[in-house]
């Protein structure tokens, strides 16, 4: 979860810095994918009960995420179909 989690960020920090609007969209998609991994872990840490803890508002936050992003994606991906 720690390498996926931080990865989304890496990979937002990446696509910030793009040199195209192609890699931008990319790497975005690619902060999507990690930010669903994420969410899995999160999700098989919860029902585990392995970590007793209340996962629903990193869950709520995650989903939240996943839809910026997705958004994001969505967006970047109609840009570049459009040129």
């Amino acid at each position: 979860m720690l390498r996926s989690g931080t990865s989304i960020g890496a990979n937002i920090e990446e696509a910030n810095a793009a040199q195209t609007k192609k890699d931008f969209a990319t790497k975005m998609s690619i902060a999507s994918k990690e930010a669903r991994e994420t969410r899995y872990w999160l999700r098989l840490l919860s029902k585990s009960k392995l970590v007793e803890y209340d996962y629903n508002n990193y869950l709520n936050k995650i989903d939240e995420l996943i839809r910026i992003i997705t958004a994001i994606v969505k967006t970047a991906q109609s840009n570049l179909n459009k040129h």
